[in-house]
């Protein structure tokens, strides 16, 4: 039986975080160099964003019982190889959850301009695989 509350809370949290992400998008690049309070706005947003797809995937694979992924990056993959998404699609978030190793670990230091690009070109990749869960989850 399919648990669809859990992905439900994480699609709830990942709709939320994207809104943040989209209200961010006019955040110039210098904005963000300038302003500490709005790195850390974008950040967050990016993170929460990106670890809630995260989450979504590996409870995919779990309610599946898919093969366990090794890393974040490995989660998007596996569902691409069982069909659950689209390859294309499981490439890019497979990027993302790289991208989020990176966030995470800000102490290497922090690539404003990358963040700025992913920032301004990779919402829409978040929307998708949104919606791609979403009519998993409604069984359309």
């Amino acid at each position: 039986m399919f648990d669809k509350r859990g992905i439900v809370d994480h699609l709830r949290e990942l709709g939320r975080a994207t809104e943040d992400w989209r209200r961010y998008q006019n955040i110039s690049l210098d904005e963000l160099r300038r302003d500490r309070d709005k790195q850390n706005m974008v950040l967050h947003a990016l993170l929460v964003s990106i670890q809630a797809a995260i989450d979504i995937a590996n409870h995919l694979i779990a309610e599946r019982s898919l093969k366990r992924p090794s890393t974040y990056r490995e989660s998007f993959l596996i569902l691409s190889e069982e069909g659950v998404i689209p390859s294309d699609l499981a490439s890019e978030m497979s990027e993302l959850a790289g991208f989020r190793n990176v966030l995470v670990h800000l102490y290497w230091g922090l690539d404003l301009e990358a963040v700025h690009g992913m920032l301004k070109a990779k919402l829409s990749v978040v929307k998708e695989f949104e919606r791609v869960v979403k009519k998993l989850v409604s069984g359309k």
